[in-house]
């Protein structure tokens, strides 16, 4: 399955997207919105259990009948992405929330970890916290074929939306500078090392990763990165990334501690 990410400054343009897409024949349970959820009178903690995967929120809102400038029957719930904060996730359909509209356990919370069912790449995954950590509104459109998605994705532009790659440059844009500066002391050029140290910085940041050293994870990322995993660049950058995940995940807890 296809899919098509939109990443919108302002929520009113997502809600419009979502709505177009839905009127160009995109199924209503392959529509999902992501936004902040600043609704914190109704947002209650609940502790994660031993066994909870790193990076994993748990689902603690109910459902709520309909959306303002969605259409009628959307699935809401709000959740807490670790290192991102309280999430509200609207789908357009019930596949997107469990059978019957029901939101099941930790299903909703576990949405972008357990996604890859619905074709998102693991290295995507941070783009989509990043943009929400930041305010923004992530919307995702999945489609069987080329020809809708092409059609998806001129809808989200036309709506304002920023693309995938723009988000990921403009991220790393934002980075680059402090990156360089960690890199240069050792004596070596970071432009010439920028491709492998941004891979492995990236590679830290997959799901799959987080927490985990690279002698753990070298097998799982040589399918993606072939043989820049042996790379000391490479190495450096994904202990930069861990460090960089763990360093949002404390900035996150720090801001919504009462």
């Amino acid at each position: 399955m296809e899919n098509v990410v939109g990443i919108f400054k302002e929520k009113r343009n997502a809600d419009l997207a979502m709505e177009e897409l839905r009127a160009a024949g995109f199924a209503p349970e392959r529509l999902v919105l992501l936004t902040p959820d600043h609704s914190s009178d109704t947002l209650q903690r609940t502790p994660s259990e031993d066994g909870e995967q790193p990076g994993m929120g748990m689902a603690i809102g109910g459902v709520a009948g309909g959306a303002a400038g969605l259409a009628a029957g959307a699935l809401v719930s709000n959740f807490l992405l670790p290192g991102v904060g309280p999430i509200l996730a609207v789908g357009l359909g019930s596949g997107v929330f469990g059978v019957g509209g029901a939101v099941a356990g930790g299903a909703v919370g576990n949405f972008l970890e357990n996604s890859l069912t619905h074709g998102l790449p693991k290295d995507e995954i941070f783009l989509y916290e990043d943009a929400l950590r930041q305010g923004r509104t992530v919307v995702i459109a999945f489609a069987e074929n080329e020809e809708r998605i092409e059609r998806g994705r001129d809808i989200m532009e036309r709506a304002g939306a920023e693309s995938l790659d723009a988000a990921r440059d403009n991220w790393w844009i934002g980075l680059r500078d402090a990156e360089a500066a960690e890199y240069d002391p050792h004596g070596k050029s970071f432009g010439d090392a920028e491709r492998s140290y941004r891979s492995g910085f990236e590679a830290a940041l997959r799901p799959d990763c987080r927490g985990k050293p690279l002698d753990e994870t070298r097998a799982v990322l040589r399918d993606r990165y072939a043989d820049l995993c042996d790379q000391e660049p490479f190495r450096r950058g994904y202990e930069r990334g861990q460090f960089y995940y763990a360093e949002s995940n404390r900035h996150a807890l720090r801001e919504d501690a009462p």
